[in-house]
Order: structure tokens, then sequence, then C-alpha cells
């Protein structure tokens, strides 16, 4: 091998495949060192529901290969992945051992710049090899092995020539994007064809593949796998806009117009269209509204608007609905001005981080219901029967089910929000959640549509909810019995709470109750310990500038110093950490401030790629401390169910 040829190899595997770090994070080839998991509880979850028995949810196993890697653990992920793979291998089928095979060669690739030099050519040979094998035990018909095997060969050096590997399977993966376990997963197919189009000259091409990415270059210092959108006048999107019919003609779904769904019900006599809720504001309800008309022509006048709870996400958009049609009656709870009352005394910096610069609380505050619902209440609108059913909670405590007994369709709005409740409001009511679940699963729906496209998409059934039940009143148990004891919230969440039937082969609700578990905790001690804790945080009032002040006047450490910190503690993948400190010493002046700019972009963004699958708030808080613009995924449309509406 001459030289070039080696530099160029020892160059281009320093690039991860999934979870790319920026330039400037890549501060060392030596070998990561090892962090304990009460740094990250999310990943001692994972290790713990994978390391009991092979998962039935195979994203539980992809989330826990990009765990160990967003933490720079990607060696110690492979090798965990292997001595996992070892143990299950006789048990396992076909599809399953490619599956295992397909994450540990990916974790092996982007730890290859710390394998040293003489071993590194053999060390991704191997990984080749093991990549070529799941490709082969899944007969090259498996979306995520196919995806994955091309993103990590797109990746290497020309030296191996995988290139034209890598464009077969990823040009396979496009004629087949319906089969993508979800749509997030096509940004990086889009912006790797695009990176293999440019290799080639192909400047067409890879304009094109770019558009659909929604990357505006191909120099972009982290991926995201996720089909979530950031737009500074928008807000967040929780995906790209499209239109599906959750019953043929009759339940229309609108997802991607803003940050929440939009429902619309054509009656029995075909004469009346429903609408369930009523958006964020205006300009994205009357989008919302004219796309379904362009979409399905002829629709009946809009007449009804049934609210499942008065957040700000659902009411928003009350006035495009009255404009439309001004005679329209909306149906509310009796109780949703206290609701009301609690919202609009949030900071509105929270509001614009979540909808955006256009939002107003103005259009939330001026909200008004034709109809009070104060108990559950029978009702036809051109001969479709509506039930609607007033709960308590989870999220609000003015939640009303909307069930089409008929359609076997129920609207449940958000009583499951894994937030228990928005993060910056004091509310939520888990009894009341824990109530609801009893309702809805006495219904016995066909469909559950929620609030949010991933509550539909994750909280999709009853006996799934009923599972979850059982965990959460668990969960409040051990908390409360947490508090008594004296344990510090920290302490709480480091103590990786899993319900033992989690860990016993009962498995459909791993993913579930991985996403509700952070906040349900948090919910929990908020709501049952005064303003001073058993640790005795926030006895003594000291404001973050004290705190800066304490490091940088007294303490006498320099920016420099607090840069070497920063990077020690990005490379050992505590973003949180790191997050912390530098928000203590901007707030000091003369602190070098402008020096960080840098690695704080590398440790939010770091953080948006943590949480991209399991937390969208923390996502959108991340992306707002960076002022970090993520534009929509172009949806393929020719394989997709859904209409795609860009």
């Amino acid at each position: 091998m001459n030289k070039t040829a080696y530099l160029s190899l020892v160059i281009g595997l320093t690039v991860l495949v999934s979870q790319v770090l920026s330039p400037q994070a890549l501060l060392a080839n030596s070998p990561t060192q090892k962090i304990s998991s009460n740094n990250r509880p999310e990943l001692a979850y994972l290790k713990a529901v994978n390391g009991t028995a092979p998962v039935a949810n195979p994203q539980l196993l992809f989330l826990l290969m990009a765990q160990y890697s967003n933490a720079n653990l990607q060696r110690e992920g492979a090798e965990y992945l292997s001595s996992l793979f070892d143990r299950y291998q006789p048990s396992l089928n076909n599809s399953q051992k490619a599956m295992y095979l397909c994450c540990i060669a990916t974790l092996r690739a982007q730890a290859a710049s710390s394998i040293g030099l003489l071993e590194r050519i053999a060390h991704v040979n191997k990984t080749i090899e093991m990549l070529q094998e799941s490709r082969d035990l899944s007969a090259n018909k498996s979306f995520p092995i196919n995806y994955i095997s091309g993103v990590v060969l797109a990746q290497l050096p020309g030296f191996f020539h995988q290139s034209d590997k890598a464009e077969e399977l990823l040009n396979w993966c496009l004629l087949h994007t319906s089969e993508a376990p979800h749509p997030g997963w096509l940004r990086e197919l889009y912006y790797n064809l695009a990176r293999l189009s440019t290799k080639k000259g192909q400047e067409s091409s890879a304009s094109h593949y770019l558009e659909l990415s929604g990357y505006k270059t191909l120099d972009r210092p982290v991926s995201f796998i996720t089909a979530f959108s950031e737009d500074s006048m928008q807000g967040h999107k929780f995906g790209s806009r499209r239109i599906r019919e959750a019953v043929p003609g009759k339940v229309y779904v609108l997802s991607g117009f803003e940050f929440t769904e939009y429902y619309f019900v054509v009656s029995e006599d075909g004469k009346q269209l429903i609408a369930i809720d009523a958006g964020t504001r205006p300009d994205s309800a009357k989008a919302a509204y004219e796309a379904l008309l362009a979409y399905a022509p002829g629709l009946p006048p809009l007449t009804s608007v049934f609210i499942t709870h008065s957040h700000w996400d659902h009411i928003g958009g009350h006035e495009a609905f009255r404009a439309i049609n001004p005679a329209v009656t909306f149906y509310a709870r009796d109780n949703g001005a206290v609701e009301l009352a609690k919202e609009l005394n949030t900071p509105a910096t929270f509001e614009r981080y979540f909808f955006g610069e256009r939002f107003k609380s103005e259009d939330v505050e001026s909200f008004k219901a034709d109809q009070l619902v104060k108990s559950k209440t029978e009702l036809t609108v051109g001969g479709t029967r509506l039930h609607l059913i007033p709960v308590s909670g989870g999220e609000t405590e003015d939640a009303m089910l909307i069930n089409l007994p008929d359609l076997g369709v129920l609207f449940v709005g958000d009583f499951i929000m894994p937030y228990i409740g928005a993060p910056f409001v004091q509310e939520g009511n888990i009894q009341g959640l824990l109530d609801a679940i009893d309702v809805v699963t006495e219904l016995k729906p066909r469909i559950l549509l929620h609030g949010h496209e991933p509550l539909t998409a994750n909280f999709s059934s009853t006996e799934l909810l009923t599972q979850l039940k059982g965990q959460i009143t668990w969960l409040r148990e051990q908390v409360l019995t947490a508090i008594k004891k004296g344990d510090a919230l920290a302490d709480i969440h480091n103590a990786n709470l899993i319900p033992p039937e989690l860990l016993a082969g009962r498995q459909s609700t791993q993913l579930q109750f991985l996403i509700m578990r952070e906040h349900l905790i948090d919910r929990i001690y908020n709501q049952n310990t005064g303003y001073w804790h058993a640790d005795l945080t926030d006895v003594n009032h000291i404001s973050r500038r004290q705190k800066a002040e304490t490091l940088l006047a007294y303490l006498r450490i320099s920016p420099h110093q607090v840069q070497r910190a920063l990077n020690q503690l990005v490379n050992d993948g505590k973003y949180e950490q790191a997050a912390d400190l530098i928000d203590l010493v901007e707030d000091q002046k003369n602190s070098g401030k402008s020096s960080f700019t840098t690695i704080k972009k590398t440790i939010y963004l770091k953080l948006m790629q943590k949480y991209q699958d399991t937390d969208p708030f923390k996502f959108i808080i991340y992306a707002s401390k960076i002022k970090q613009q993520i534009p929509e995924i172009r949806i393929n449309t020719d394989n997709s169910a859904a209409h795609d509406v860009n």
C-alpha cells in the first residue's frame, strides 16, 4: 500500500457512520475512556432489556447501538453486542442474526479510529465481511440491513472499493422507502446518495438528493436519523406534510403542517365535515384545511369542531375555522378555562421554541367554545354518532375522549403524553392517566388516534395501554418510596428503575416505558416534594452567574481550562455536564465566551442526536440553544401509503 492510500484510509475511518461527530469534537484517536452507565440512564435501560433476552422490537437493538455510538463508546458497544450475539445465537432466526451482525459491524466501523494503525485494515475488512454476512442472512431484502450496510460502506475511503456496492444498496432502499422503520431514516439515505453522486460528478442528481434530505450542504457536522424538523418561524414539526385516510373516505389524518395533527371526519350522510382539534396557529390550520380540499375535492362544509383539551396546539387555530364557516360549532370541556389560565402564564420563550415566531398567545387566549361538555354526552352530527367522554388527565384536567363507535375510532388527544403535562407548566395527573386508560380499554376502539403523530405510532393499542398502566403504577410507588428515603432526583433517575415484568419476557412495552420513564419520575418528584429537597437543593439561592463567579474568579479557572474541560466532557460523552458548564461560563463577562461557539454547537448537536428517537421536547430545547434549523425531509410518495403534500 502506498503512503497516500494509507493516509486516506486513516483519515476516512475517523468519520462515524450514523452518529457523526463534528470535526472539532474528534480531538484524539486514543481509546475513549469508559464512563459509568449511571451517567446515561437510557443506555443502562437499553443494556438491561437487551441483556435479558433477544428483544421482540428490533428498534430497541438499534437504539442501544445508537446510544453507545452517541456516548463515544463504540468499542465497548461492539464488544457488548458481540457477547449478546454469542449468547443468543442458537435461538435466533436468520433475520435476528442479521440485525445483531449489522449493529456490531456499524459500531466496529465507527471505532476504527481507535484501532492501532497496523491492525486497522484487517479490522475494516472484517467489518465489511460482517455486513455481507448480515445481507446474506436477510436474503438482501431487509431495508434496515441494506440501509445500514449502504451508509457504512459509503463512508469508507476509496481504498476499499465499496462505493459501487454502497450505491447499489442505497438505490435498493430508494425503491423500498415504504419499508423504512420510520421516515427519519430517509434523511441519511438521501444524504449519502447525494455524496456518492457528487463523487461521480453527477451534480444534478447530487442536488436532487440533497434537497430531499433536507440538508443544505454536504458539510453537516452531525447526522440525524429523525423526521423532526425545526424552523424559527414555524416551530417544530414531527414529520413532513402528508395526508392519509385512517378510515377510507371517512377519517382523514393530516400530519406535518405544524406541531400537532389535524383530523377531519366526513359525516355518515356525507353533508357535514367534522374537525377534531383546531391546531396551533390560524395560518397552519388554514393550510391544512386547504390541503385537504385539494386532496379530496368535493368535501362537505365544516360544521363542527371537537376539542380534546385546551392546550395551545389544539385551540390556537380556531379563528381559521371560524373564518371558513362563521356558523361552525366548537365543543370543549366546561373546565377548559382553568387549563387555559395555566398556559397563558407560561414563559413566552417556550412558546416560541415549540410553535415558532408566528405563534401569538392572543390566538389561544381568544378561544371560546360554543358548547361546554360537563359529563358524558352522546350526539349525532350528520348521521355520525359521537360519544364525548370527559376524563381527568394525564396531561390536562379538561381532557375529553371523542369516540366514534360505528367507525371503531377513538380520538384521545394527549391523555398519555409522556411528559404528563407540558414540562414547563405545573399540571399533569398520573392517577387521572391510569383511570383514563381504563376508560379507553373499556371502549375497545379499533383505531386510536392521538394528538401527535409519535403518540399514535407508539401508543397504538388498548392491550399496550393496559400493560403500561401496571408499569406506571409500579414506578410511581418506587419513586414515592425513594422520595421518603430522601433520595435526590438525579439518584432516582440513575437507579435505572425497571418493572420486573419488562425483564421477564413481557416485552411489548419496553420502548414505551423508556419513552415515559424519565418524565414520569420528574412529574412524580415535582408533585410530591416542596421547594426544599432532601439533598438541600434550592435551600441556598445561588444564581448561575454566582456559580460562574466561583469557578472563574475564586477558583481562577481560565477560559483555556474551561475549553479543555469541555473537550474532555464531549470526548467522554457527558454532554449534559458540558452543557451545564458552558451555560455557566457564558453568563460571566470576560470569560472568553466567543471561543466557546464551536464546542457549544457540538454539545447541543450531540444532545439533539442523543434524544432524536425518544424525546422530541428535549430535541426542541437543545435546538433552540444553538438556533439550529433542520429542514423537512421530502417523502418519496411513489412508495408511500401517505400522500405527500410538499
